[in-house]
């Protein structure tokens, strides 16, 4: 798997040339190459300075990313571990990141509500692997709408997975010191308090993903006043205030089915939960998802059987209410929402660099 010559990998993107960079991943530079001759596009992430630099711990690295292989996760094709350059290589991923298609480029047509669905799910699916699939259990630490890139068949594939880090279980604390923390835009409320990162981390992150899936908006919007900056504040309100659907993406109006709209909004609104003991796991993130997508699917099927000319309408949504203090888990349960830092067993301990 290796790739030993950096130089064919330099010739391959003109020496790292300004107009084949793509942008920036956890540790470097992301550049658009072509290897195999000509047959392969790929992606190499050239590390910078500040990443990481000691031989032992880049090989560490590679051995956790040749690990991973899920159809939802983005492809690790090989390496490159020279003195003076190290490389990681990954497939190319034809459509872009999820956040160009929701708030970027406007020229683009906007993803039908059924594609988003489909998306989530599938994201969902790649992170559930990740937290308990894999041999271990893996956090990726920067979920967000910038790292889950679509193919040409618009299915996800979660990137930056350099970033991710396996949860040591087997060791007294359960927990590792991580030299770069999660996205503060994404940020778990918990972590500040327990200076400790754990899968629902990632479950909370997601929960902000599916709430710009749902609203065609950045996480945080500092054009905006007040508590409207922030996605996630805004939403929950809305969400308590029962006025969630005004402020869904325009163009989603009267297109999402209620029932399907409704275990949407629920199971974001849990995932965001300010303890991660009120957070699902991604396991039911993931079921509740395909939950959604069935019920959407079978609404627009009695739809198109009275209107076959596929031009039908939802009626406006008010959903039911949550409460905060009193939501429900995935079992039957209720969660109260007092503050109890997760087990150990899924820790990782956030450096005093954060």
């Amino acid at each position: 798997m290796a790739l030993p010559e950096s130089c064919k990998i330099k010739a391959a993107i003109n020496s790292f040339r300004e107009d084949f960079l793509l942008g920036r991943g956890g540790f470097g530079d992301l550049y658009k190459g072509i290897i195999d001759d000509g047959t392969m596009a790929v992606t190499i992430e050239r590390f910078g300075p500040f990443g990481l630099r000691g031989g032992r711990e880049f090989r560490t690295e590679v051995q956790l990313l040749c690990q991973l292989r899920h159809p939802n996760l983005v492809s690790f094709i090989g390496f490159c571990d020279e003195e003076d350059e190290k490389l990681l290589v990954y497939e190319y991923i034809s459509n872009g990141s999820l956040d160009k298609h929701l708030y970027g480029n406007r020229s683009n047509d906007p993803l039908s509500w059924k594609r988003r669905l489909t998306i989530c799910s599938g994201a969902a699916r790649g992170l559930h692997y990740l937290h308990s699939g894999a041999k271990h259990s893996i956090i990726h630490r920067n979920i967000r709408s910038r790292n889950i890139l679509l193919d040409d068949e618009w299915n996800p594939k979660l990137s930056d997975l350099s970033l991710s880090k396996m949860s040591q279980a087997g060791s007294p604390t359960g927990s590792l010191n991580i030299k770069i923390p999660v996205t503060v835009v994404h940020m778990d409320p918990e972590c500040y308090i327990t200076g400790r990162i754990t899968r629902k981390t990632d479950v909370y992150a997601f929960g902000i993903v599916l709430f710009e899936v749902l609203c065609g908006r950045k996480a945080i919007d500092l054009t905006l006043e007040g508590i409207k900056k922030s996605l996630t504040s805004w939403d929950s309100k809305c969400i308590e205030n029962g006025t969630i659907y005004d402020i869904i993406d325009p163009y989603l109006k009267k297109k999402i089915a209620p029932q399907c709209f409704e275990k949407f909004v629920e199971i974001a609104y849990c995932c965001v939960c300010q303890t991660g003991k009120g957070r699902p796991e991604m396991g039911e993130v993931e079921m509740a998802l395909e939950a959604a997508l069935e019920l959407q699917k079978i609404a627009d099927s009695e739809k198109e059987s009275v209107d076959h000319q596929g031009e039908y309408e939802y009626e406006e949504l008010l959903p039911c209410l949550f409460v905060r203090n009193d939501i429900p888990d995935y079992g039957g349960n209720v969660v109260e929402q007092e503050f109890d830092s997760c087990s150990d067993d899924e820790d990782s301990t956030i450096s005093d660099s954060f």
